[in-house]
C-alpha cells in the first residue's frame, strides 16, 4: 500500500501541473482524446517502472546518480512553481467549452503530437518515475506501477468529463497558485527523499 500511495503521488505532482497536454484536454473533454492520453502514460510509465527503473536497479551508481539528477530536478521543478505561484503567471487562455469541437480522428492525432513530440512527457514518465521505481523491489513496483497509472486515469478521466466545471475554476489566479505551491510541495518532499536514499546507498 506504500509503495501505492508513492506512486500515486510522484505521478500526481508530475502530470497534474496544467501544461498543453491537460490544456487540450480540458478544450476537447471527449473520450477518444481522454483514452488516447491514458493509453500513452500506460505505456511511457510501464517502460519507466518495468523497463529502465529495472535497468537502472541493477547498478548501485546508476541508481544514486540518477537519483541525485531526479532530486536536483525536482528542486528546479518545485522552485519553478512556487515562483510560479509567487508571480500568478500560470494562468492560461482556456476557450470558452461551447467552442466546436474538433473532428475525433484529428483530435486524437493533435493528443498524440502534444503529448510525444514534449520532450517533458519522457522526462517525467521515463526517466523521473523510471528512476524512483528503480530504487524499489519487484513486487514494490508492480504496486508503484498500480499508482502511478491510477492517479493517471483518475486526472485524466476527471479533467476530461469535469471540463465544463474545470474551466472557469481555473481562469481565476487563485486556483493556479494553490495549485503551484501543492506541487511545489510534493516536487520538494519527492526531492528530500531521493537525496535521503542517495546518501543511505553512498
Amino acid at each position: 500500500m506504500e509503495s501505492m500511495l508513492h506512486g500515486f503521488f510522484v505521478t500526481a505532482g508530475l502530470i497534474i501541473a496544467i501544461g498543453a497536454q491537460n490544456a487540450f484536454v480540458l478544450k476537447q473533454h471527449i473520450l477518444p482524446v481522454i483514452l488516447t492520453c491514458f493509453i500513452c502514460d500506460i505505456i511511457l510509465i510501464s517502460i519507466g517502472v518495468l523497463g529502465l527503473g529495472s535497468l537502472i536497479s541493477q547498478s548501485p551508481t546508476a541508481t544514486v546518480a540518477l537519483a541525485v539528477v531526479g532530486a536536483l530536478f525536482l528542486f528546479i521543478y518545485g522552485a519553478n512553481a512556487f515562483r510560479s505561484a509567487y508571480q500568478g503567471n500560470s494562468v492560461v487562455q482556456l476557450e470558452q467549452h461551447n467552442a466546436q469541437t474538433q473532428s475525433v480522428l484529428k483530435a486524437i492525432f493533435t493528443t498524440l503530437m502534444i503529448t510525444l513530440l514534449n520532450p517533458h512527457v519522457y522526462l517525467d514518465t521515463v526517466v523521473i518515475i523510471g528512476g524512483i521505481a528503480g530504487t524499489l523491489t519487484l513486487e514494490q513496483k508492480g504496486f508503484f506501477l498500480l499508482g502511478a497509472l491510477s492517479v493517471s486515469g483518475l486526472w485524466f478521466f476527471s479533467l476530461g468529463y469535469g471540463a465544463r466545471l474545470f474551466i472557469p475554476l481555473f481562469q481565476r489566479p487563485v486556483t493556479w497558485r494553490i495549485l503551484d505551491i501543492v506541487i511545489g510541495c510534493v516536487m520538494w518532499g519527492i526531492a528530500i527523499s531521493l537525496m535521503q536514499y542517495a546518501l543511505t546507498m553512498l
